[in-house]
């Protein structure tokens, strides 16, 4: 399953997993889009129709990850890889239908709740593997534990940051807590991939990127990791840790702190509105 199938590194990963023989899950917020992703990808990979399907969830509505969730399992289908992919950086604060920050609840929360949802299902049919696409600007990230949700002041790369940090920390933390189920999970930094990423944005956001993009690297090369990471024998039983270029690297001292990653876990699961922790069996 991979969230963000839809173009950049997400559709480029689909397309590589799907060539191998994998059957892919796609996730989309658009109903159309996805369809005509999935169309490209069929048409690239050679893959059987039944075998890339599409699912439809936003991110930006915590009850649409518990659907997605929900009708997922339903399915009774084996998830062996989980991707959480998809991800935004917006211009201005944007408040979503669960009263949260958008870019902090995209980009990491309804990931924390989608993986979470789908653990008894992966735990199961282990060995599985989950892969955080993060950013190298987890390095400048804070967890501001009094101001999550930057009522107090907000910037388009200070959010970027903050919810690309808590990838990583939701990492380090869940792997310490599946140790012995068969389950793994890393993060990874793809690169600073052309993919049309932030161009929607205001400002000198937009314009920084647009004055970069010449320099960025194509989705194919960019989604290169995160196919090593969901598919290569080698890192089979590798855990906790933080990729770039199929290498493990090190992620930020404030990404290895422990209590704060603690600390993050319990305010994920009580914002997602989570009665059971499905990490304690």
């Amino acid at each position: 399953m991979i969230t963000g199938a839809n173009s950049g590194i997400g559709q480029a990963a689909a397309t590589s997993l799907a060539r191998m023989g994998a059957k892919i899950v796609m996730v989309c917020r658009n109903p159309s889009k996805g369809e005509e992703a999935r169309s490209q990808i069929l048409s690239a990979s050679g893959a059987k129709k039944e075998d890339v399907s599409l699912m439809v969830a936003d991110l930006a509505s915590l009850d649409s990850v518990r659907k997605l969730g929900s009708d997922f399992l339903q399915t009774t289908r084996p998830l062996h890889v989980l991707v959480n992919n998809a991800g935004i950086i917006l211009g201005k604060r944007t408040i979503t239908v669960d009263g949260l920050e958008t870019t902090f609840e995209a980009n990491y929360l309804s990931h924390f709740l989608l993986t979470n949802l789908l653990l008894g299902n992966m735990k199961t049919n282990a060995p599985s593997r989950i892969i955080n696409v993060s950013s190298s600007a987890h390095t400048g990230g804070d967890i501001d534990f009094d101001d999550l949700q930057e009522e107090k002041g907000y910037g388009a790369m200070k959010s970027y940051s903050q919810s690309k940090l808590a990838q990583v920390l939701f990492t380090h933390e869940l792997a310490k807590r599946l140790q012995g189920t068969g389950v793994t999970v890393n993060a990874l930094h793809p690169g600073l991939v052309a993919t049309g990423w932030g161009t929607r944005s205001a400002g000198a956001l937009s314009v920084g990127i647009r004055l970069v993009h010449p320099f960025m690297i194509n989705a194919e090369k960019g989604a290169d990791t995160l196919v090593y990471l969901a598919s290569s024998p080698e890192v089979a039983n590798v855990t906790g840790k933080y990729f770039y270029k199929r290498k493990a690297v090190s992620s930020s001292r404030k990404s290895m702190d422990e209590g704060a990653a603690s600390r993050l876990w319990n305010i994920s699961m009580s914002l997602v509105k989570m009665e059971e922790d499905p990490t304690v069996s």
